[in-house]
């Protein structure tokens, strides 16, 4: 027995090193790759500190000295209306924070009755909903337009966010109802003998379990409606009542229409505009990771 594990030991060592080199490798290719993704970002925040000259400097300035904080002050006060790019970030937070409570209730109720009740013909409607995924947004584009122009809701928010409750998208409710399917029978049976009813169930037992999912849903929702440009356009006419996108683009317009493009001040605007997402990803990104994993551990 000592010999064959002094025989083996050799042959473990060398299987131990040649692990090793391989998680070498993949961390160093792992390290390279997210420099090279990383890299516009990096441009993108060191143009935004720079003065105009050296944004068109060669060779380039990759570190601002002295970095220009009062690019970001400039651009922030630029737009006419009154309150400059906060207006704009107060509309997008308004839009993004609404349809994060329409989508998030409204998927995760319908996806109860998917996962929970059994009724004729639901495989059929959940296959039916999910087949409304491969369904090209600009298909609706025109009848949606002309339905809310029917009922004067253009330049104002409800185009954008009413449809949230409605419910929302059928990717949400395909995620939720996954998660649902992971929950134990017998805590909703053991609900229904304490008294509780369908709606009480959804409420007092399933919601309170489903942290990461609605986390998940609250971010894929909130990144969809803040980076929104093309509801904000057709459905916006009135410059204060403008999304950060639509500010974004104005912005883009009026120092383009000047002669000379002040690619520090979009740079510093684009980077301002970015960064919530960024924040809101790394806060939630732990019960985000929770949310995509658990969705799928059962059929």
């Amino acid at each position: 027995m000592t010999t064959t594990t002094q025989k083996s030991a050799p042959g473990g060592s060398a299987l131990s090193r040649g692990t090793r080199s391989i998680d070498l490798i993949s961390y160093a290719l792992l390290g390279v790759g997210s420099l090279v993704m990383l890299t516009p970002f990096l441009w993108m925040v060191s143009t935004a500190l720079k003065t105009p000259e050296q944004v068109l400097h060669w060779p380039p300035v990759l570190v601002p000295s002295p970095p220009q904080w009062s690019n970001f002050v400039e651009f922030w006060n630029a737009p006419p209306v009154a309150g400059g790019f906060f207006r704009f970030t107060l509309n997008t937070l308004f839009v993004a924070i609404v349809c994060v409570v329409g989508e998030t209730l409204s998927a995760t109720f319908v996806a109860y009755g998917f996962a929970r009740y059994r009724f004729p013909g639901r495989d059929v409607l959940f296959m039916i909903l999910l087949a409304t995924m491969m369904l090209p947004g600009v298909v609706t584009l025109v009848p949606t337009f002309l339905m809310f122009k029917q009922l004067g809701w253009v330049d104002t928010y409800l185009p954008l966010t009413v449809g949230a409750f409605f419910p929302g998208s059928p990717f949400y409710i395909f995620l939720a109802r996954q998660f649902f399917l992971t929950i134990p029978a017998e805590l909703e049976e053991a609900a229904r003998l304490d008294g509780c009813n369908g709606i009480q169930i959804f409420w007092y037992v399933f919601l309170p379990l489903s942290r990461p999912l609605m986390v998940t849903i609250a971010v894929f929702s909130f990144t969809a409606h803040w980076k929104d440009f093309l509801g904000p356009l057709l459905y916006l006419n009135s410059p204060e009542k403008f999304t950060l996108t639509l500010g974004l683009t104005w912005f883009k317009q009026s120092i383009v229409g000047q002669g000379a493009t002040s690619y520090h001040l979009l740079m510093a605007a684009t980077l301002v505009v970015i960064v919530p997402i960024l924040l809101l990803f790394f806060v939630a990104q732990r019960a985000f990771t929770e949310g995509i994993t658990m969705t799928g551990l059962k059929d």
